[in-house]
């Protein structure tokens, strides 16, 4: 068993920044991949950012490279996504995702994870 805790969302304004936090708990944060994933009513829930279990590798959807860097500190078992030059577009819930599986990849879809935080409302206002 994995527990994710998001922390770190809010309300900002188009150009600014934040920077969201997950803790997890459980079972050796090194041992497994992490992502963050957002999603709006209505729609399906998307890949963000990605990381692989040492932090060697990342995967970033195409309208968030550049301004969003996912990292993870496996001494505080935190993974954190900095989020800059936000744009209204981003509003959504953001949630973040362990992968416990061994992968040669790093994990975009959202059945490759096995467990989720409970979401971060992330506002944006233009």
């Amino acid at each position: 068993q994995v527990q994710l805790v998001e922390s770190g969302g809010g309300l900002v304004q188009a150009g600014g920044s934040l920077r969201l936090s997950c803790a997890a708990s459980g079972r050796p944060f090194s041992s497994y991949a992490m992502g963050w994933f957002r999603q709006v009513p209505g729609k399906e829930r998307d890949i963000v950012a990605a990381i692989n279990w040492n932090g060697g590798r990342t995967y970033y959807t195409n309208s968030v490279k550049g301004r969003f860097t996912i990292s993870r500190d496996s001494a505080k078992n935190t993974v954190y996504l900095q989020m800059n030059s936000l744009k209204p577009e981003d509003t959504a819930v953001y949630y973040c995702a362990a992968d416990l599986q061994v992968r040669g990849t790093v994990p975009y879809w959202p059945y490759e994870y096995d467990y989720w935080g409970q979401g971060t409302q992330v506002t944006v206002s233009s």
